[in-house]
């Protein structure tokens, strides 16, 4: 699902209304990127507030690492413009990469230097003050549960330590936006768990664009989801709308004895019926869910119930049906 001339005006809209209830901290309008003859990224548009996480998914050489690389400031786009918290990233670059705060897939951490050593060198780099690098620095530390590990070898600690630090780094100036490029890849579920929690955390005072590949990464952590395939963003909702998206318009029922289609398409608010075998089926509706309508008949026709339940999707078959469309298109062609 590509996103059309009238959605994009739908979120224009929006973007007004957003504009005035919140702080945009990052605004992308129509941004591209040219490698040689291949357009890498096109034209692309999109928006980030205070107090939003944005998980920013697509799949290998979609154009995510190379829109990622342009809005932190490490790569020229070809065309469009970039605004962090309202400075334009190409005219006014220093002052706008100072209100970024970058955590890359690699942490960008010294092993040979203490956590303490390495936050107070970040400091000097990120050009906090002298009488202010102190304060920075313990803010940081507490807010990414770093106390007691200070004095020790950065080299010594464990993958989700490190990643802590990493983010310590990325935060220490107090950035308008914090990039994470996946924040939790190699790391154990207790890890994971923590690192999501200090990601909700700091989306309520930072603007947060979280890329991943972990799916349930998005669903847990973010409030809002793009997608970006072939360098176009083919998706982009929030959570909320993403999960009425999965709850569908359909409800699978299966019975004890074989069931009769054409009893079941006579049902109100039942659009089609898709058998999936002689005792199972899929019913799309339209409106109300028909769920107590459907019971009532499958009990009148002595069918018996093994299961009626509401079809959810997941967000991985979301993703795979958008950015492999075309794939398959192409494989039912030849």
């Amino acid at each position: 699902m590509l996103v059309s001339p009238s959605d994009r005006q739908a979120c224009d809209s929006d973007l007004t209304i957003k504009q005035m209830d919140t702080k945009i901290l990052i605004a992308v309008e129509n941004l591209s990127r040219y490698y040689g003859q291949h357009l890498a990224v096109d034209a692309i548009s999109f928006d980030l507030a205070q107090g939003e996480v944005l998980g920013f998914l697509g799949p290998n050489g979609a154009g995510k690492s190379t829109a990622m690389r342009m809005i932190s400031g490490n790569l020229a786009p070809s065309g469009g413009r970039i605004a962090i918290n309202g400075i334009d990233l190409l005219d006014r670059a220093r002052l706008a990469k100072a209100q970024i705060g970058y955590l890359p897939e690699q942490p960008p951490v010294y092993p040979d230097l203490t956590v303490n050593e390495y936050l107070s060198y970040c400091a000097r780099l990120h050009r906090v003050s002298k009488a202010q690098r102190g304060p920075a620095q313990t803010r940081a530390v507490q807010r990414c549960g770093l106390e007691g590990v200070g004095r020790r070898l950065i080299g010594n600690l464990s993958k989700g330590y490190q990643q802590r630090v990493g983010i310590a780094q990325a935060i220490l100036h107090n950035p308008a936006v914090v990039i994470l490029d996946e924040p939790t890849v190699g790391l154990d579920p207790n890890q994971i768990r923590d690192i999501r929690r200090l990601i909700r955390e700091l989306g309520e005072t930072h603007g947060i664009i979280l890329s991943t590949h972990i799916l349930p990464e998005v669903q847990a952590t973010c409030t809002r989801v793009q997608i970006i395939h072939h360098g176009q963003l083919v998706f982009a909702e929030s959570m909320g709308a993403l999960e009425q998206r999965l709850t569908g318009n359909a409800v699978v029922l299966e019975t004890v004895e074989p069931l009769d289609i054409s009893v079941l398409q006579q049902l109100g608010n039942v659009g089609a019926v898709e058998s999936l075998g002689a005792r199972r089926a899929r019913l799309r509706f339209n409106g109300d869910n028909p769920a107590a309508e459907v019971a009532a008949c499958v009990s009148a026709q002595r069918w018996g119930l093994v299961e009626l339940a509401l079809e959810r999707q997941t967000l991985e078959q979301v993703f795979v049906e958008l950015t492999c469309r075309e794939n398959n298109a192409a494989v039912a062609a030849a």
